[in-house]
């Protein structure tokens, strides 16, 4: 069974989320990230920063933690134990920091199969903004392998 579209049609609801200093801490200190800038504020301050900066991909994991994009799939018959990440890309319009209040709001944007329909792709896009203004633009693709298709 190949990706049911109907998945595109399906409405995320906004995502607001309040960045905190110690998950900024956490993350960096997760990926190996050494900058003071993304573990201390007066390290952040003296860079020219208002507060402790957010690595790039922060905002990916921090989106990917509150969104539903797994139950989505479950709801149109995708098996999550099928399911690959594929790729992200990152535009970044403006800095994101420790106090920073910030809306995700998504959308399933595209879906294509390859190798015969044993894989699906699905791709997800995502606006970051702060204020009302864009900071970041997202876009992931989950692979599903799929049991039905030829290669």
């Amino acid at each position: 069974m190949s990706l049911d579209h109907a998945i595109l049609d399906v409405v995320t609801p906004p995502v607001i989320a309040d960045i905190e200093r110690g998950r900024i801490k956490q993350f960096a200190v997760a990926i190996g990230e050494r900058n003071p800038i993304y573990r201390d504020r007066d390290a952040a301050i003296a860079a020219g920063h208002p507060d402790v900066l957010a690595p790039p991909t922060f905002l990916f994991g921090l989106e990917l933690e509150n969104s539903p994009v797994f139950d989505d799939l479950a709801a149109h018959g995708v098996d999550l134990g099928t399911v690959l990440h594929g790729e992200q890309r990152f535009r970044y319009f403006a800095d994101v920091h420790a106090g920073d209040r910030v809306q995700f709001d998504s959308a399933y944007v595209d879906a294509y199969s390859k190798a015969g329909g044993a894989l699906d792709f699905l791709v997800r896009r995502t606006t970051v903004t702060r204020d009302g203004a864009v900071v970041a633009e997202l876009e992931s693709v989950s692979v599903i392998k799929n049991p039905g298709g030829t290669s």
